[in-house]
């Protein structure tokens, strides 16, 4: 692998904690580039001080530390990989203009559309909204197989032959998405239905950039579960 040492002093570390879908893209990214790198897996229910310090804002995983300059937010943290090392690894993001465009808007939809009906979906206060939700993410599924259609002009990735910017983005989120039969009861990587993202979801995961870093199924199930009950007995708490 690659150092650091090529973007600036200063070692890379990563604040992280393993379910979360964000830290995960950022790890694939990191070993896509082949940067050295410290994963510090913190504990969410007791943040450290250095997080807090490195994040004051939104006091959440992932940050980037390299040396004493965070970092934060995992597409910002993904972008500046490929601008802090350009000759380290792949490049992540398409040099076309309108190819970098067009990735960071699905890229967006994965964080806005995708990932806010995932929430609600297992979050929501009531049956109905729960429902809603996993219709609408069911959707979301479906547009991205048309993006991906679109965007991987029949290749193997979103980017072409290689994994690039937007597989990485949706990439983090294969561990929940295997899971999600077990988490909402409703299989959202469902061959019959998206059979091109499915095919995707199974290659990106096989990647050796990948295998270490995307949860076990049965792990985010728990993990799934814990949240479940804690939010149920937070809105009884109400």
């Amino acid at each position: 692998m690659a150092t650091a040492g090529g973007g600036g002093a200063g070692k890379l570390k990563l604040l992280g904690a393993w379910p979360s879908p964000f830290v995960n893209r950022v790890r694939v990214a990191l070993h896509l580039k082949g940067l050295e790198y410290e994963n510090v897996e913190e504990d969410l229910t007791n943040k450290s001080d250095l997080l807090l310090a490195s994040n004051p804002v939104h006091k959440k995983v992932p940050v980037l530390l390299q040396g004493d300059r965070p970092v934060s937010e995992s597409l910002v943290i993904v972008e500046y990989l490929d601008d802090a090392f350009p000759g380290a690894g792949q490049a992540l993001l398409p040099a076309d203009p309108y190819e970098r465009a067009v990735a960071r808007f699905w890229a967006a939809y994965v964080d806005g559309k995708l990932h806010g009906m995932m929430v609600k979906a297992i979050l929501g206060a009531t049956e109905e909204e729960r429902a809603a939700a996993t219709a609408d993410a069911l959707a979301a599924m479906d547009t991205l197989e048309g993006a991906f259609a679109e965007c991987s002009g029949g290749k193997e990735f979103f980017a072409g032959d290689a994994p690039g910017y937007l597989d990485v983005a949706l990439g983090g989120f294969i561990g929940w998405l295997r899971a999600w039969d077990k988490v909402g009861g409703v299989k959202l990587l469902d061959a019959g239905r998206i059979p091109r993202l499915a095919a995707w979801a199974e290659r990106f995961a096989a990647l050796d950039v990948a295998k270490e870093v995307i949860p076990d199924p049965d792990h985010i199930a728990e993990f799934g579960k814990v949240l479940q009950a804690r939010s149920a007995a937070a809105a009884a708490g109400n």
